[in-house]
């Protein structure tokens, strides 16, 4: 069950020119978690009537970290607190990655959908390799976590100032042909990055799980703002039915 929790920031660092880190002590959100791939949803000024929704980065005890980037008034403004200040939130809400301690996927993380693909590196035990993409070299978040994490880590990079030049799903291709010991592909990043991974991952018949981004209002399904079309024709609520898919179900047409 989600909990709204008042909750002392203990850390915040700037990642880059738009990124940051903040560890919270939510204790009573992070007893609700039991895998990753969730999110929060977080108040950001009394004069803000949206929460924004933010992945949960990885978690330890009653400290949860998030990295976020600077979008907008709220995420400025959240960037703006300082340790020992209070921040309301609530959480965890959504559906997460179906992953189990041991498996060995293969996670694939565009830009800031680098943050929620850490926690899953960190739930498998160092299972898992990592193929991460950014636009360049000075937008790169989170490297030397997951080479601490993943069993390998590939870069790619739009402009080629950092590992491969080139999209992720040629690295994802390249990967999959030459080792066929991944459980699935677990994806986060832009749809047309996710609808490209998948389609790879499909080709070699590799399970491919994919979050999803999309506008939140309310966060626990009673509004529409997020609502996103099915391969069954159907509507599904990112922030309840997911952000977390399997990539079979997303119709990547609409």
């Amino acid at each position: 069950m989600p909990s709204q929790v008042n909750c002392t920031i203990l850390e915040l660092t700037r990642l880059n020119d738009t990124t940051y880190s903040m560890t919270i002590a939510a204790a009573g959100i992070a007893a609700e978690l039991t895998g990753p791939g969730c999110f929060l949803h977080i108040r950001c000024g009394e004069e803000r009537l949206l929460r924004r929704p933010i992945s949960i980065c990885s978690w330890e005890g009653e400290r949860i970290r998030i990295v976020f980037e600077v979008r907008g008034e709220g995420t400025a403004w959240l960037a703006a607190r300082t340790v020992g200040e209070t921040v309301d939130v609530l959480g965890p809400l959504g559906r997460g990655f179906r992953l189990q301690p041991g498996d060995r996927p293969l996670l694939v993380a565009g830009g800031i959908g680098s943050p929620p693909m850490l926690s899953c590196a960190e739930f498998t035990g160092g299972g898992a390799e990592a193929v991460l993409g950014f636009r360049e070299a000075s937008r790169a978040i989170l490297v030397e976590d997951f080479q601490k994490t993943c069993r390998a880590v590939s870069l790619a990079s739009d402009d080629g100032s950092l590992g491969t030049k080139g999209f992720v799903d040629a690295l994802v291709r390249d990967r999959l042909s030459k080792s066929h010991t991944f459980t699935a592909v677990l994806a986060c990043g832009p749809k047309p990055m996710l609808r490209a991974v998948a389609r790879v991952a499909e080709q070699f018949g590799v399970p491919c799980q994919v979050s999803l981004e999309e506008r939140m209002g309310c966060g626990v399904g009673a509004c529409l703002v997020c609502a996103c079309k099915t391969a069954d024709g159907a509507y599904r609520h990112v922030c309840k039915d997911g952000p977390v898919f399997e990539a079979s179900e997303v119709d990547w047409d609409a």
